[in-house]
């Protein structure tokens, strides 16, 4: 029987909604959306190239920035942040929805002397904090990456 897989004695057949079985493709074409109450990887998971994008703040370290992809890099503005203090802005991005998560990781700068967070949500938008922890001053163009989970 096409397309089953053991149960036991019996046979189920496997709910699936796009993808492949085995390296061929479900369908005609390969489809974009695969379904499933479980799914395991053996590497890694994560967005293709396409899905990823740059940009970088101009004016300052509040200054909004608009990148719609679902992953990517944001070079913030290299202007001083002083000591133990937050600094905000907002990234614009047409792929967020207020049920998402957005997770961040600074990539450079003093090493660690910075947190970032997200401070609020919603369709289309996420306003993200960064804050110097250190010391003293730091006048550095610190790169925040940032990867979406999507939630339907």
């Amino acid at each position: 029987m096409a397309n089953t897989k053991p149960v036991g004695v019996a046979y189920s057949d496997p709910d699936l909604s796009g993808g492949t079985i085995d390296d061929t493709p479900i369908g005609a074409t390969t489809p974009s959306t695969v379904e499933g109450t479980t799914i395991y990887a053996d590497v890694e998971i994560g967005y293709a190239a396409a899905a990823q994008g740059a940009v970088t703040q101009l004016t300052s370290k509040s200054t909004a920035v608009t990148l719609n992809t679902s992953a990517g890099q944001i070079t913030m503005n290299a202007a001083s942040l002083a000591a133990t203090t937050n600094v905000t802005f907002t990234l614009t991005n047409s792929t967020i929805s207020a049920k998402d998560v957005l997770l961040l990781t600074v990539t450079n700068g003093t090493s660690a002397s910075y947190n970032a967070f997200v401070s609020s949500m919603a369709a289309g938008s996420a306003t993200i904090t960064l804050r110097n922890i250190s010391a003293g001053p730091l006048a550095e163009a610190v790169v925040l990456n940032f990867a979406i989970i999507h939630c339907a």
